[in-house]
């Protein structure tokens, strides 16, 4: 369990502590934007409709579709290729063309007019090691991008911001990146749409999660529906082991709202 947020960190006005403790700081996250309460929390903007986004595990199968005229450019996302593994039938009308660039590690895929099979796969390895195997059927005349992501590669990434320092500045930084409705390195971040829960005259909502390698912290509004003003207690409301937790107000009125941050130890499946 971590100490008080430094002041220092997150400015004057909010509390931040650590989980359990009865007396927390006053420290302000409101220089980070009080409008993040009752906003729904946003994601990375969505890709264009005419780009094909997969998402694998090492040996997996990728399924995609290619151009039929066009060339097809597929990238790795954190990674690059290394080398490609087909077969060759010599009938010009059976084979596809790979061609490796070499600066960012893409490939970029060609079929001949009139491509005989109507479908196409082979055997791709990446520099960090992960081999997949493509399986493509045969689209339009447009170009076409595909984009290929490795859940492994972005904890990676994760494990190494949590590792820059200690679990205590790991969680602070988590908070103010929370706060500032920004994912770290390799995390994810994902909108909730999860209902509301009862605790005494306030309500309990995760709006949004954030997952790296070894820490989850969630975003949580909180409203008071009773008919008089209402202290915010933070150990009331976030699991027990938390490793810090932030409010942004503790003081709330009738009908008045406020976000609560909470980091924890995710790698238990907490």
């Amino acid at each position: 369990m971590i100490a008080a947020t430094p002041a220092c960190l997150l400015g004057a006005g909010a509390a931040t502590f650590a989980a359990g403790t009865s007396r927390p700081r006053d420290i302000s996250l409101k220089p980070l934007g009080m409008a993040l309460i009752g906003a729904a929390i946003a994601l990375v903007a969505t890709p264009a409709w005419a780009d094909q986004y997969r998402q694998a595990a090492d040996n997996a199968q990728v399924d995609c579709v290619v151009s039929n005229h066009e060339l097809t450019r597929i990238s790795l996302v954190g990674d690059a290729f290394a080398s490609v593994s087909k077969i060759t039938t010599g009938y010009p009308y059976n084979d596809f063309t790979v061609t490796n660039e070499p600066v960012r590690g893409d490939i970029y895929l060609s079929i001949p007019e009139g491509f005989a099979p109507g479908r196409l796969s082979f055997f791709a390895t990446t520099r960090k090691g992960y081999v997949y195997k493509f399986a493509c059927s045969v689209g339009g005349p447009e170009a076409e991008q595909i984009f290929v992501s490795n859940p492994a590669i972005a904890g990676e990434r994760a494990q190494a911001w949590e590792a820059k320092a200690g679990p205590r500045d790991a969680a602070v930084r988590l908070i103010q990146a929370m706060a500032a409705n920004s994912a770290p390195d390799g995390y994810t971040m994902r909108q909730v749409a999860a209902a509301p829960t009862r605790v005494g005259d306030l309500t309990v909502r995760l709006v949004a999660e954030y997952r790296g390698a070894a820490l989850t912290g969630r975003v949580l509004r909180i409203d008071n529906r009773g008919a008089k003003p209402v202290t915010v207690d933070p150990a009331q409301l976030t699991p027990a082991g938390s490793l810090a937790v932030s409010v942004a107000e503790r003081e709330l009125g009738t009908q008045q709202a406020t976000t609560l941050y909470v980091v924890f130890d995710g790698s238990a499946g907490a």
